[in-house]
């Protein structure tokens, strides 16, 4: 992700006169000096390229993708740009949200269905009967301040438009697995949200193929998403038995199961099929916030992890 840090990074290895190691998520590049691997804000400097580079990247090849499960929210208030900003810190490119629409019809990144819980509804409007994100405009939820339930320091952090979102995640040059909340009670917010994500350049050639994932417990969510865009990688979030697999490699390119309910069985089984743009079905699991249960589902050999702790599972499987 971030180029801008291999030069001194390859500088520094040299200097030393050994091999640098550092967490990589993304792109190696071969150089005179050896090979230097660029992602997520670190860099793998190799001065013996015929050995150790090799064993090395092929060690991270196998650990499996960190996603920062709505931002970093082990560490800043989720959904939040705060939370976006801390995971980029900590050199994560992916970054998971939720999607939801207000009264209005501006779609807002915002996990639950109600606004209790993350922000002071209740205290800024304590004369409403419902807290529901759908019963409040783009202005009323903009009033919110969704950051002092976390922590003083972020007083004031406010629930975020998808557009306000796209932008935060486009200046650090991140990536997004998105997710379609509660689809059954927002009909058209797949149509809404390719509208925006098209508007921000979300759907540009470069987004699509390496950048974007759009997700949903909703099979007929994922499928619509399928339909209008059938060139952006989709996933399903749950655990369909073996037998229904293949129908859902029809419209999804990912099968994202709780780590509660996935196995190595169910990993093989995915794998065993291809998805709806011809490649492997790849698994996602969630939300795996400790060593120990991220070294399980790693062995499991799941592609991903969504996490709140992505530095704690970079760790443990890195």
């Amino acid at each position: 992700m971030y180029a801008r840090t291999a030069t001194a990074a390859l500088a520094a290895a040299a200097v030393m006169g050994t091999g640098a190691f550092l967490t990589s998520t993304t792109d190696t590049r071969t150089t005179g000096a050896g090979t230097a691997t660029v992602g997520a804000g670190h860099v793998t400097a190799v001065t013996d390229v015929s050995t150790v580079s090799a064993r090395t990247t092929d060690a991270k090849r196998k650990a499996p993708l960190v996603f920062a499960h709505r931002g970093a929210s082990a560490y800043a208030p989720e959904n939040t740009l705060a939370a976006v900003d801390k995971a980029d810190a900590l050199g994560f490119d992916w970054v998971e949200n939720d999607v939801q629409f207000t009264k209005d019809g501006v779609l807002v990144v915002v996990h639950d269905t109600d606004l209790k819980r993350t922000t002071d509804v209740e205290e800024v409007f304590p004369d409403r009967t419902s807290w529901a994100v759908k019963d409040f405009t783009a202005a009323e939820i903009a009033r919110l301040d969704a950051g002092s339930w976390f922590g003083p320091q972020f007083a004031g952090s406010r629930v975020p438009t998808l557009k306000q979102y796209l932008d935060r995640v486009e200046r650090n040059r991140q990536k997004l697995l998105l997710e379609i909340k509660s689809p059954e009670t927002y009909p058209g917010i797949e149509k809404e949200t390719l509208r925006v994500l098209r508007q921000k350049g979300w759907l540009d050639r470069a987004h699509v193929k390496n950048r974007l994932v759009i997700q949903s417990f909703g099979a007929d969510s994922v499928k619509k998403v399928h339909q209008l865009r059938p060139d952006v990688t989709t996933g399903f979030l749950g655990t369909p038995a073996v037998t229904d697999l293949p129908s859902y490699a029809a419209f999804t390119d990912q099968i994202n199961p709780s780590h509660t309910s996935v196995s190595a069985d169910y990993v093989n089984a995915v794998h065993a099929l291809k998805g709806a743009h011809g490649k492997k079905l790849r698994v996602n699991t969630w939300t795996v916030n400790d060593a120990a249960t991220a070294t399980k589902v790693a062995g499991f050999g799941v592609d991903g992890i969504i996490t709140n702790n992505p530095d704690v599972v970079r760790e443990a499987t890195g």
